[in-house]
C-alpha cells in the first residue's frame, strides 16, 4: 500500500516546481543561454552525473509503501505492515536484513572484538566470534583477498559492459537528432567536437558504473563499510543517509523562497513603510542566534511528540515530521540573504525604462512585479539556492552531531558522525562510520560547489560575453 510521507509529497512538488521551471527557461533565450554555458563546462557536466546519482537514490528512498503481511484466506483482504518502506530499502532488502552481533571492521569475516565463545569441548575461550554473513561463504581466511579481487573484477566488468550498452545508445540517439550516424556520433564525442562535454559526463557516468557494480558485488558478501554497535551494515547506512542530505538542502529551499521572492521585491519596488518593515523584519531575524532559535524549536516540537506518541503510525512518521520541522526552521531563518540581494536587484529595476512605461500605462503594481521584475531577478534565485545547498547539507550534520537535528532513528550522516564520536574513543577505534559519512559527505558537498562555482559563473552578467 503506498504511503505518502510529508516530506515526500514536499520533494514531488519540487520536482514539479523544476519541471515547470525547466519547460519556462526553454523558450526564453536569456535563460537557455546560460545552461548552454554550463553544459560547456567539463567540471560542471561530471559533477552533474555525480549529483543526478545521488538524486536518484533519494528519489529511490522518497517513494514509501506498506508491505504485504498476509492474507486473509475468507475475506481476501490483504494485511498490511505497519511500518513503511521505500523502494530504496525493497531493493538494498539484502543490506537491510543482514544484522551481525556488533562491530565488525570493512570486508571483516570476524567481529571486532574479542569475546567469550563456548567450545564444543565445554570450555570457554577468548576469541573473535565468525560473522553470520560477511564472508560466510568462505572455506578459510585465506580465501578473503581472492575473493574480493575476484568480485572486484567481477563488478567492474559488468559495470564496463553496462556503460558500453548506455553509451551506444546515447550515440545512436544523439546521431540521429544531430543527422549523424552512430560511428560518426561516437567520433565526434570522442573527440569533444559537440557543442556540450558529452565526453566527460560519460567517462563520469562509466565511472560510477563500474564503482556501482563493484559495490553491488562485494556487499551482496561482505560489510563493505563495516558494521555498526547493533551490527547493521555501515554501507546501507551512508546509502540512506542521502535521502536527509537531500532532503534538508531542497526542502529548506521550497520553504525559504516564498518569503524571499514576495518580501524582496515588494521591499525593492514598493519602498516607503514596507521596505522599512521588511527591513527591520529580516535585520531582527538575522540578530537573533541561529542555533539558539533551531534548539528551542526543536526542543518544542520533541515535547509534542512525547505527549502525542499515539498520533503516529510508526516510528519512521515521526521521524519524518521532525525532518519537516527541521527543514521550515532552518528555512525561516535562511530567507534574509537572498531577501536583501532581491531588494537591491529590485530598487536597480523599477527604474528600467520598461518598468517606467508599465507603470506610466496603469499595469498595476501586482503584475508589474510578477512579469516584469519576477523573471529578471530569476538568475540570482538559481545562483543563491545553488551556492546555499551544499552549506544546509553540512548544516545538517552540524547540527545532529550536536543532537538538535533530525531524529536519532533517522539515518542521517549527522547522527553517523555523532555515534562516530563515541566509537573513536573506544579500544580498540571504530573509525568506518565516520570514513563513510565524510566520504559520500564530502563527494556530495564538493560536486555541489564545484557544480554552483560554474552556474554562477554563467548567470553572471558580468561575464555572459566572456568565453
Amino acid at each position: 500500500m503506498f504511503t505518502l510521507f510529508w516530506t515526500d509529497a514536499l520533494i514531488f512538488l519540487l520536482l514539479i516546481m523544476v519541471a515547470l521551471f525547466t519547460w519556462y527557461a526553454r523558450r526564453k533565450e536569456h535563460l537557455r543561454s546560460p545552461w548552454r554555458r554550463v553544459g560547456r563546462s567539463r567540471a560542471a557536466m561530471s559533477t552533474m552525473v555525480i549529483l543526478l546519482a545521488y538524486v536518484a537514490i533519494g528519489l529511490l528512498d522518497s517513494v514509501h509503501f506498506r508491505p504485504t503481511l498476509d492474507r486473509d484466506g475468507e475475506a481476501k483482504s490483504l494485511v498490511y505492515s505497519n511500518e513503511a518502506i521505500s523502494a530504496f530499502d525493497w531493493l538494498a532488502s539484502d543490506l537491510m536484513g543482514r544484522a551481525e552481533k556488533t562491530y565488525s571492521a570493512p570486508f571483516a569475516t570476524h567481529l571486532y572484538s574479542k569475546e567469550t565463545v563456548q567450545l564444543p569441548d565445554g570450555t570457554q575461550k577468548r576469541m573473535y566470534p565468525k560473522l553470520e554473513y560477511g564472508g560466510a561463504h568462505l572455506a578459510g581466511p585465506g580465501e578473503k583477498a581472492g575473493d574480493i579481487i575476484a568480485g572486484s573484477l567481477r563488478g567492474g566488468v559488468k559495470g564496463l559492459l553496462v556503460w558500453i550498452a548506455a553509451v551506444a545508445v546515447f550515440c545512436t540517439v544523439w546521431g540521429r537528432r544531430h543527422g549523424r550516424s552512430p560511428g560518426r556520433a561516437v567520433a565526434l564525442i570522442t573527440s569533444n567536437q559537440t557543442e556540450f562535454r558529452w565526453r566527460a559526463t560519460l567517462i563520469t557516468l562509466g565511472v560510477l558504473f563500474v564503482l556501482m557494480w563493484i559495490s553491488t558485488e562485494l556487499s551482496a558478501k561482505y560489510h563493505v563499510f563495516g558494521t555498526d554497535k547493533v551490527g547493521e551494515d555501515v554501507f546501507y547506512q551512508t546509502l540512506k543517509s542521502i535521502r536527509t542530505g537531500l532532503m534538508i538542502g531542497t526542502l529548506t529551499t521550497l520553504v525559504m523562497l516564498p518569503f524571499a521572492l514576495i518580501l524582496g521585491i515588494m521591499a525593492g519596488y514598493l519602498g516607503g513603510w514596507i521596505d522599512d518593515v521588511i527591513q527591520y523584519l529580516y535585520t531582527t531575524l538575522n540578530s537573533i542566534p541561529g542555533v539558539l532559535l533551531i534548539a528551542a524549536a526543536i526542543l518544542m516540537l520533541q515535547v509534542y511528540l512525547n505527549n502525542n506518541s499515539e498520533e503516529f503510525a510508526s516510528v519512521a512518521e515521526r521521524a519524518d515530521l521532525r525532518l519537516l520541522f527541521l527543514c521550515l526552521i532552518l528555512g525561516i531563518t535562511s530567507w534574509t540573504g537572498l531577501c536583501r540581494y532581491l531588494r537591491a536587484e529590485s530598487l536597480k529595476l523599477r527604474e528600467i525604462d520598461y518598468v517606467e512605461a508599465a507603470r506610466s500605462l496603469g499595469v498595476g503594481q501586482p503584475t508589474i512585479m510578477f512579469r516584469h521584475l519576477l523573471p529578471n531577478v530569476m538568475h540570482i534565485v538559481l545562483i543563491t539556492v545553488v551556492l546555499d545547498f551544499s552549506g544546509l547539507v553540512l548544516a545538517e550534520a552540524i547540527l545532529s552531531y550536536v543532537q538538535i537535528g533530525v531524529d536519532p532513528t533517522m539515518n542521517s550522516w549527522g547522527n553517523m558522525i555523532n555515534s562516530a564520536r563515541l566509537e573513536m574513543a573506544r579500544e580498540p577505534i571504530v573509525w568506518w562510520s565516520l570514513l563513510a559519512a565524510f566520504v559520500f559527505m564530502f563527494v556530495l558537498v564538493l560536486s555541489a560547489n564545484l557544480f554552483s562555482d560554474t552556474v554562477r559563473d554563467a548567470f553572471d552578467p558580468r561575464l555572459r560575453g566572456v568565453e
